[in-house]
C-alpha cells in the first residue's frame, strides 16, 4: 500500500510527481531544490543558503511523515558543479549526527530551474 505525503511547508511539485511516497515503512522523498514554500521563489544568493533551503524542505517532508533525518537511510545529492561539494557537504552534514545514511554525490549538466543543488532521500521507520 502506498500513501502520498504532502505538506505546505515544502514546495509544491513543479511537475507530475509527489513530494514523497510512503510504502510500508519506507519513505521516498522526491528531489528538493531551494524553493521557498511560502513564496515560491528560489533562494540562490549563495550555495550555503541554497543548500540550507533544500535541507529545510526535506526536513518538512520528513516531519509530515512523522520522521526526521535520523530515519534517512539513503540520499542522493546532485550538483551542477562539483567545486561546490565542500560547502554543500558542510550544510548537509549539519543535519545528521550519527549513523549517517548511504549517499552518492554526482555532478550533472543541469538541474530544474537552473539551481546548483538538488537532494533526494529515502527514509525508513
Amino acid at each position: 500500500m502506498k500513501q502520498i505525503i504532502t505538506t505546505p511547508h515544502a514546495p509544491t511539485p513543479i511537475g507530475p510527481y509527489s513530494q514523497a511516497v510512503k510504502a510500508g515503512n519506507y519513505l521516498f522523498v522526491s528531489g528538493q531544490i531551494a524553493l521557498n514554500p511560502a513564496t515560491g521563489t528560489l533562494l540562490v544568493s549563495s550555495i550555503l543558503e541554497e543548500t540550507k533551503r533544500v535541507m529545510e524542505n526535506l526536513k518538512a517532508v520528513l516531519q509530515e511523515a512523522d520522521m526526521d533525518f535520523s530515519h534517512v537511510i539513503k540520499s542522493t545529492i546532485f550538483l551542477n558543479d562539483m567545486n561546490n561539494f565542500t560547502q554543500v557537504n558542510e550544510v548537509y552534514g549539519s543535519y545528521f549526527f550519527d549513523n549517517f545514511p548511504a549517499r552518492e554525490t554526482v555532478e550533472v549538466s543541469r538541474l530544474p530551474k537552473d539551481v546548483r543543488v538538488e537532494i533526494s532521500v529515502i527514509a525508513f521507520k
